[in-house]
């Protein structure tokens, strides 16, 4: 099977659809796919529920498709650097379901797992626990939290074999392996593609298995959201 696509275009154009449900990798700006992204707002899809640890900034990222008001619903744990998503959450154009950083990669880890829910402590006395199943364990409240899985999930990876075994580099791996372990089907943008067997086994962060396509962005972008410096 011919995991490799030519470009973001292709790989995403007969599985992505309206009122679909998309995951994303990256943390901030680091280590988002950003040609699949750019490409998913160039498809001309709309009605998405978007998960995402953020919701990019104002003209890039997954900002572009608030932008194009492509997005519907956010799942997302910090969305404070987007000015467009603040103004359509404001004016009811856009439904928010804000959720606890670690409880939403639990949730997503869950959901590769086939983990339908799990307890956890992490928001209990709170509004997330708000028309939520509560349940004691040893003394203490807990919350239920369902799992999510996605109709797509797009992730971004360093480096790639043609099977889909993925190695990301240093903190841009962050919420990108459990993104793409939720995903019906997971595209993986890489910067890097080699031959089977080049990659040491013991270096693998992510099976192929979970890959179900690829395709090679050589040169991305890298944009850093705040760039703070010392003075000379």
């Amino acid at each position: 099977m011919n995991k490799l696509y030519p470009d973001a275009a292709t790989a995403l154009n007969d599985i992505v659809a309206n009122g679909q449900t998309i995951a994303v990798g990256g943390f901030g700006l680091c280590g988002i796919p950003e040609a699949l992204i750019t490409a998913l707002r160039d498809s001309g899809v709309s009605g998405l529920t978007c998960i995402s640890n953020n919701a990019g900034v104002d003209g890039f990222g997954l900002g572009l498709l608030l932008e194009s008001h492509q997005i519907k619903k956010m799942i997302a744990s910090y969305v404070g650097e987007n000015k467009e998503f603040e103004r359509q959450f404001l004016s009811g154009e856009l439904e928010v379901e804000l959720t606890p950083q670690g409880t939403l990669a639990e949730k997503l880890r869950a959901g590769g797992a086939g983990i339908p829910a799990f307890y956890t402590r992490t928001g209990v006395g709170t509004q997330v626990a708000e028309g939520k199943e509560t349940r004691e364990f040893d003394g203490l409240e807990y919350v239920m939290e369902r799992s999510l899985t996605a109709d797509v999930s797009l992730v971004k990876a360093w480096k790639a074999d043609k099977t889909g075994n993925l190695v990301f580099r240093k903190t841009a791996r962050n919420f990108n392996p459990d993104v793409a372990s939720a995903g019906k089907i997971t595209i993986a943008e890489v910067e890097e593609i080699v031959e089977v067997g080049e990659l040491d086994p013991d270096c693998i962060h992510l099976p192929g298995i979970y890959v179900h396509r690829i395709i090679i962005n050589k040169n991305p972008e890298k944009r850093i959201e705040q760039r703070t410096t010392r003075e000379a």
